[in-house]
Order: structure tokens, then sequence, then C-alpha cells
């Protein structure tokens, strides 16, 4: 099964593996698609250091993010 979000950003994302619930996406960093994606949800990190927070790319692309060192 496919990730909902790759129906929509297929031009710049691709899955390599899909198992046990842990999903692998290969990126193609050169698409402007993405690059907008980025653009868009860049912040100050920190002082002098922009970047995207990895739960604000997972929320943009409705992925859910599980800490794997909480337990249950």
């Amino acid at each position: 099964m496919q990730p909902l979000f790759l129906k929509q950003y297929q031009s710049w994302a691709s899955v390599i593996s899909n198992k046990s619930g842990l999903i692998e996406v290969e990126i193609n960093y050169e698409d402007p698609g993405f690059h907008s994606i980025i653009e868009e949800l860049s912040t100050e990190i920190q002082p002098g250091v922009i970047g995207v927070k990895a739960s604000d790319l997972c929320q943009r692309l409705s992925i859910e993010m599980v800490d794997a060192n909480e337990e249950n």
C-alpha cells in the first residue's frame, strides 16, 4: 500500500520500502515541488540556523511521527 502523500507528491518522492509500518522514502531533492515545500516550512531553528523541523514536514505530508524510545 502506497502512502497517501506519495500520490500527491509523487514527482519528488518514491517509496523504497514499506515494512512493519516503517516507510523508507527516496526524495528527489532537485524537484521544484520539493523545494517549494521546504521553502514554505523553513524557519530559524536556532540563531543563524535555518531548517525544517521533522515534525512540521511530517505534519505537512500527513505522516505520523512515532518516538521509538517512548514506552506504550
